[in-house]
Parts: C-alpha cells; sequence; structure tokens
C-alpha cells in the first residue's frame, strides 16, 4: 500500500472506487483506506490491495503467483499480493482473480 502516514491520494480512490464497481456480483467485499492506500475485503479478510499509485494488487500463494509472473506483475514488497495488470481489470477474468484471491484469504 504505502507507508503509515501517507495521504490518500486520487488515485487510489478512483481505483477502489472502480474495483468496488466490478466487483459488485460479489457479496461481502468492504473497502477500508490503509497506509496511503485501500484494503479491499470480503467478509472481514484481506483478498486485494491498492497502492497509493492507483496499482490494484490481488492476495496470490505459491500455485497462483505464476499465472500473475507470466503477466509480467509484480510482487508487492515482501507481501504475497501481484499486480493485477489494466487489461485484465477491464475484462471478465477479473472477478474470477478476485474470487480466488478470495479463498486464498480465508
Amino acid at each position: 500500500m504505502g507507508q503509515k502516514g501517507d495521504k490518500h491520494t486520487n488515485e487510489s480512490q478512483l481505483a477502489a472506487e472502480l474495483l468496488l464497481e466490478k466487483l459488485q456480483t460479489i457479496e461481502g467485499v468492504t473497502c477500508k483506506k490503509m497506509f496511503g492506500g485501500h484494503g479491499i475485503f470480503h467478509e472481514g479478510k484481506m483478498f486485494s490491495i491498492i497502492d497509493s499509485k492507483g496499482q490494484v494488487f490481488l492476495k496470490t500463494n505459491d500455485e497462483t503467483a505464476s499465472k500473475y509472473l507470466e503477466k509480467e506483475s509484480v510482487q508487492h514488497s515482501r507481501m504475497p499480493y501481484h499486480s493485477v495488470s489494466d487489461e485484465i481489470l477491464s475484462s471478465s477474468e477479473l472477478v474470477d482473480l478476485a474470487k480466488e484471491a478470495i479463498e486464498i484469504s480465508k
């Protein structure tokens, strides 16, 4: 996300709003401002991060990370989250990847 005390940016806010809109078919998804970015939660478990620059990351594990890396995704620091491309954000694949990230977060 960012460093504690970072100011929230318009990019992060807009990305959070867009992501929530795209995931509206999944019940129980909420958003919380965190460290200059946003945490995206499903029933209290964080499955996505939006950093202060508006970059979306989804939670991954050893099995799913390779799919992201094949698409030139980057890992968020040392955390098990990988970036989501603009192409995926604008496709129907996003909901499937979000559901997968939700399962991993449980």
